[in-house]
């Protein structure tokens, strides 16, 4: 079963890394200076008590070759339609694709796009690009949610166990995506708008964290699906985060790079039918320093 993951980040590198580790036939995509870094040297992990290395067969998405069997795109949000279409011509109507990309509407992104099986899922782990060849997880936090089409599920859930790696199938998929969604919407938007990360803003503003929360859990409900037990859950996670733990959009306005702001802030502060102030007074903040 030949497996590709686009994107090398936080997210990526480290699923690769983890498929290459258990001897699973995976090709990573990527670019830039951290391409070529992991073309040179291979991807190292730097967890809190150890750190390994695995080479990893790394390309640019314009030489990809033959067929895969599974897509993870683990991208940004915004790149999912270009990711897509660099890849599409290696795809065949029985593989199975699935963005771990920011958001809740991914999988309906990809299921306009493509032919293939999509999945709909999520990660949750705390991890970034230290530096080019180098991916820094932080904290014991990793667990993959997927859902959808049985069979392609069970597929996927296969590269998950041969890689230990901790993963769900819950059967309300959407509002499992709900239940992640709720904490980084809050969480990107409040580290980035104080420029803080997640701990300090849970000692100094949890107020606002909470009204925020609230904001994001309305918009869901308005879609049928009822969160609010996630509101104290996410403050509850919050609280007992790495004191320096953040979010990638944060890290991204740190770096001055674009950021996923439209898909984890105007998301919600665009709904036309819900009452959400709080989260457009930051998102207008937002898009002045973005």
């Amino acid at each position: 079963m030949r497996v590709a993951v686009v994107g090398l980040g936080g997210v990526g590198g480290y699923l690769a890394a983890s498929f290459v580790k258990a001897g699973i036939d995976v090709v990573g995509f990527g670019r830039g200076e951290h391409l070529r870094e992991i073309q040179k040297s291979g991807v190292r992990i730097v967890e809190d008590n150890k750190e390994w290395q695995v080479q990893l067969d790394a390309k640019e998405l314009r030489e990809a070759e033959g067929v895969f069997d599974i897509v993870l795109f683990c991208v940004k949000s915004y790149d999912l339609p270009e990711s897509y279409e660099g890849i599409k011509s290696h795809l065949r109507e029985d593989s199975v694709v699935i963005s771990f990309s920011n958001g809740v509407d991914n999988g309906e992104r990809l299921r306009r796009l493509s032919g293939a099986k999509v999945l709909d899922g999520a990660v949750y782990i705390l991890s970034h690009i230290d530096k080019p060849g180098v991916i820094r997880k932080k904290g014991k936090v990793f667990a993959a949610i997927f859902g959808g089409e049985s069979d392609a599920a069970q597929k996927l859930a296969s590269l998950f166990e041969k890689a230990e790696l901790r993963y769900k199938t819950p059967e309300d998929i959407k509002k499992a995506l709900w239940k992640k969604y709720i904490f980084i919407s809050a969480f990107a938007t409040l580290t980035s708008y104080y420029d803080k990360p997640i701990a300090t803003i849970y000692k100094e503003h949890q107020d606002e964290a909470k009204k925020l929360l609230r904001e994001i859990a309305a918009v869901a409900k308005s879609e049928g699906i009822d969160i609010d037990d996630e509101v104290q859950k996410a403050l509850d996670t919050a609280s007992k985060l790495p004191s320096d733990a953040s979010t990638s959009m944060h890290l991204d306005f740190q770096s001055k790079k674009r950021t996923e702001v439209e898909s984890l802030s105007a998301f919600i502060a665009k709904k036309q039918d819900v009452k959400t102030p709080l989260m457009k007074q930051m998102y207008e903040s937002l898009q002045l320093k973005a």
